[in-house]
């Protein structure tokens, strides 16, 4: 897995496009969800995209994207926490543990960034182990969201 971190302004339209579309494959396709994904916040300044990618897919004239997560300077998603948000891997590649791979680039680089902050997660209820594995507790009570259950997540920074 090959590793890309950028704001907004650096990705080229290549990278937005699949990106995008990785996105609303899993988020408003395969989860049956309509929603909103375009929010505003892939566009701020203290956003990052962090982008894996794998091999060639055939005929594609470069590396499939296959791991994606935005990252959250302090206070832009929740107040006083850092965040990482839009989680996920490409379904082909599921069954190879990516998501925990994705999930330790993701904490490495917000930890890297802004050091002193907590990172917050707004989880999917059903994935609330998965984040556990990952040192995230549940710091409240479930809630809907676009109509699916979620739970608030936060990861305390290392000591």
């Amino acid at each position: 897995m090959h590793w890309r971190i950028k704001c907004f302004k650096q990705l080229t339209t290549d990278e937005l496009y699949q990106l995008l579309k990785l996105r609303s494959d899993i988020f408003v396709v395969e989860q049956e969800c309509a929603y909103g994904d375009l929010d505003g916040l892939d566009r701020h300044v203290e956003c990052h995209h962090l982008m894996g990618y794998g091999e060639f897919m055939h005929g594609a004239a470069e590396p499939a994207l296959i791991a994606y997560a935005r990252l959250f300077a302090p206070s832009v998603a929740y107040a006083g926490y850092s965040s990482i948000g839009r989680v996920l891997v490409n379904p082909q590649y599921r069954v190879k543990g990516l998501g925990h791979e994705l999930m330790q680039c993701a904490i490495k680089n917000v930890f890297e960034r802004w050091p002193n902050s907590s990172i917050k997660i707004g989880a999917q209820a059903h994935l609330d182990k998965f984040y556990g594995r990952h040192g995230f507790e549940i710091v409240g009570e479930r809630y809907l969201e676009d109509g699916i259950p979620h739970v608030p997540m936060v990861l305390q920074p290392p000591r």
